[in-house]
């Protein structure tokens, strides 16, 4: 039974909690070296309590937290707490430990206060590179796990007495440029040292006792919130569908399927109807599953409540062994991560279109929109852009969607022009909306991004990983289709090459990359604009 504490000091703990978690992020986009990191802000924070159930996040990407609600757990079962010490930063990567692909790398830190764990302090970032057969470590061909790069198992890489010098050289010695991966590791570590300062101010200003107290009950607050949000959802059996472009092997669609079972106050999301495991990395893992679940969740029905371990109290999420959603250690993933989860939260606001379609957007971008750039600038450094390419909103039943923008599972930056252009080998030629892109409608979707980058130097790798290519952001309730993805590669001959959304090409001096992001799907029927008994009101559902 949870210890009885005050509510003014359960607010002023779990502020405490989030405002340090937040500082995580902010010591990392402020001290680390790679662009990814410090200018689109692709990393995540997260403070668990001492079991490794997430006790509060940053505002960062919604696909990592949910991931980070089962990561220190997963890696208690390979790391028991009497190995763990003070000072001590471990750092992992492996999807079947509480992940999702490669790039990903968490730093755990255990926080002691008085000789016990009582937290764990996790900080993950997204490393431009981790090795692999092609820079930028997404390999478009890849039909096993260890041709993405370096697979790193719980690893103490630093310690009291400073770094692990043999272990972070292991990890540099395999990743194209080790300088920018270390300024990016010493980055992570320094998140977790700031939230180690913080929780232990917390536990000497409030107590353990109380500080424990209002750590559980966090978790029971935000399990009644979850119970009250599901409670409001009509009793009954709700399934819906998407569809990835390809299986990025050679085949065509690859379905996410999902049959959600709403009891009382519980709900089960059943995906053993998805597809099976894709050749290419486009699989995912349970992590990435449940992460998605908790989102349109929170989205849907419950925008209030407070991201813990008690808010998966009342969801059971099944996936099928052998199925794109849990294929297997051996399977590719690197793609999963932002394409598949997108594809499994759309499907679930499908489902859930017969009892909230006024609260649904249409089909966005929900993609990545990937290109990584590889390669060496005139000093002989070796460079990775990263580079995510936002599209357009879905329209809503009240107003249009909005232009360039990442929807749902994701929340990152673009690399401004100004940086790409200093610290990269490329050239932007241009970069505006995406005229018309958006889907007609009584309201009509968002617009995507037109983007030109000229190469400016020889022998560059350019991998794209992006969908909405072939099936493009759907409407809604008659709405319009929004534009496809297009991606096309202007050589200096001047021919024209169609560049495919999971692919590897080789590229030179003045080939440019255009890159024209999807528009939003439109919501409601053209036809309404012009009908004077429809404007404004709500559609029936």
């Amino acid at each position: 039974m949870t210890p009885h504490i005050d509510p003014i000091t359960l607010e002023v703990i779990r502020n405490a909690l989030s405002a340090a978690a937040e500082e995580m992020s902010l010591v990392v986009m402020r001290s680390a070296r790679s662009p990814l990191l410090r200018e689109a802000g692709d990393l995540s924070s997260a403070i668990t309590d001492a079991d490794g159930f997430l006790v509060a996040q940053g505002r960062d990407v919604p696909m990592h937290m949910g991931v980070m609600s089962f990561t220190v757990r997963e890696f208690l079962k390979r790391v028991p707490k009497d190995r763990l010490a003070a000072g001590d930063v471990w750092l992992l990567n492996l999807p079947e430990v509480g992940g999702n692909h490669l790039p990903d790398v968490k730093a755990i830190r255990p926080v002691f206060i008085d000789g016990v764990i009582r937290g764990f302090a996790v900080s993950l970032a997204h490393w431009a590179d981790t090795g692999g057969a092609v820079p930028g470590s997404y390999v478009p061909n890849a039909t096993d796990a260890w041709a993405e790069g370096l697979r790193i198992p719980p690893l103490r890489v630093f310690t009291a007495d400073g770094i692990d010098r043999e272990k972070l050289d292991i990890i540099l010695c395999n990743v194209r440029s080790p300088e920018e991966r270390k300024g990016d590791i010493l980055a992570q570590m320094a998140a977790t040292r700031a939230a180690d300062e913080r929780l232990h101010q917390l536990f000497a200003r409030h107590g353990t006792e109380t500080t424990l107290a209002a750590i559980a009950a966090i978790h029971d607050r935000a399990e009644a919130q979850m119970r009250s949000a599901i409670r409001d959802i009509p009793n009954g059996v709700y399934r819906g569908e998407d569809w990835l472009d390809d299986d990025a092997g050679g085949g065509g669609p690859v379905g996410v399927r999902v049959k959600v079972t709403i009891a009382g106050d519980a709900a089960e999301f059943d995906f053993t109807g998805t597809d099976d495991a894709a050749r290419g990395p486009l699989n995912t893992t349970p992590f990435i599953t449940a992460a998605s679940v908790f989102y349109v969740m929170k989205a849907l029905f419950g925008p209030d409540i407070q991201p813990s371990g008690g808010c998966y109290r009342p969801m059971r999420v099944i996936t099928r062994p052998g199925s794109l959603l849990e294929p297997g250690i051996e399977r590719p993933v690197v793609g999963g991560n932002h394409e598949t989860s997108q594809r499994i939260a759309d499907a679930i606001f499908k489902a859930f279109e017969p009892v909230c379609a006024e609260r649904l957007s249409a089909g966005g971008a929900t993609t990545s929109g990937l290109l990584l750039f590889g390669g060496r600038r005139a000093d002989g450094v070796w460079t990775t852009l990263y580079e995510t390419h936002g599209g357009g909103e879905g329209a809503r039943i009240d107003r249009d969607g909005a232009d360039v923008i990442r929807v749902h599972m994701s929340n990152v930056m673009n690399t401004p022009a100004e940086v790409i252009e200093a610290e990269y080998p490329l050239r932007i030629d241009c970069q505006r909306l995406r005229q018309g892109s958006g889907g007609a409608g009584r309201h009509k979707g968002g617009m995507g991004t037109h983007r030109e980058y000229r190469i400016m130097t020889d022998d560059m790798s350019v991998t794209s990983m992006f969908e909405r290519r072939v099936i493009p952001p759907y409407g809604l309730r008659g709405g319009h289709d929004g534009q496809a993805f297009a991606v096309n590669v202007v050589r200096a001959q001047g021919t024209t090459e169609t560049m495919t959304g999971k692919t590897n090409m080789r590229l030179n001096t003045d080939d440019v990359v255009v890159v024209q992001s999807c528009g939003g799907g439109g919501y409601g029927t053209p036809e309404e604009i012009d009908d004077p008994d429809r404007k404004g009101k709500s559609h029936e559902t």
